[in-house]
């Protein structure tokens, strides 16, 4: 995948979906920064973004995805593989359902934006600084270097039902916390866990597209 890469940006997620729209580029196509100071997180939080860490956005095609992959996890899918590239260079970093990367606390995350035929994903990573309340990765790494393997398991499209059967295990770990729900705040310690990667909690279902 081609990959502009910026200094600093105020959001890679704004700035490619503006290009995007204009016609500036074209997807498939990726933007990187190790600065950015205006980020978006889940549900339109604000993603504090600290001087060297690993920013992201990208932009492909839904017609490119694994046919079995439910649009309404691609948050999980997209987090779930860069998680695998990490613990192959011995991180430990798993994923709190649906998008978060945790060690002892939350590291990075994942947003998801669905723009017509176009789903544009944004990752953010505390490579070597975290603000207060976080935490930053377990293992040293060249940020050039994981996108370029991040990218090229990307490219092999693996299977819904193969990153599904891998992260159900791991959903066990979210247990000890709490989903944000319109309702407020909703303890997954009782959650089901359905096979499109939406949870169910007293009768309600909730689907994780960010």
């Amino acid at each position: 995948m081609e990959t502009v890469w910026f200094e600093s940006l105020k959001s890679t997620q704004k700035k490619i979906l503006k290009d995007l729209e204009s016609g500036v580029v074209k997807a498939p196509i990726a933007y990187y920064t190790p600065y950015q100071s205006e980020g978006i997180g889940s549900r339109g939080n604000r993603w504090i973004g600290c001087r060297g860490n690993f920013f992201l956005s990208f932009a492909i095609d839904i017609k490119s995805l694994p046919k079995d992959m439910p649009l309404a996890s691609s948050s999980i899918y997209f987090s779930f593989i860069l998680k695998d590239v990490l613990a192959q260079m011995g991180s430990k970093v798993w994923i709190k359902w649906p998008n978060d990367f945790y060690l002892d606390k939350k590291v990075g995350g994942t947003v998801t934006n669905l723009k017509n035929s176009l789903l544009v994903v944004g990752i953010g990573l505390n490579l070597t600084s975290a603000p207060q309340g976080f935490q930053k990765l377990d293992v040293d790494v060249d940020a050039r270097y994981l996108l370029n393997r991040y990218f090229t398991s990307l490219s092999r499209k693996t299977l819904w039902k193969e990153i599904f059967s891998k992260y159900k295990i791991e959903f066990q770990k979210s247990r000890d916390f709490f989903v944000k729900t319109k309702r407020g705040n909703i303890s997954l310690k009782n959650a089901v866990l359905l096979e499109d990667g939406s949870i169910e909690i007293n009768g309600e279902r909730i689907y994780n597209l960010r």
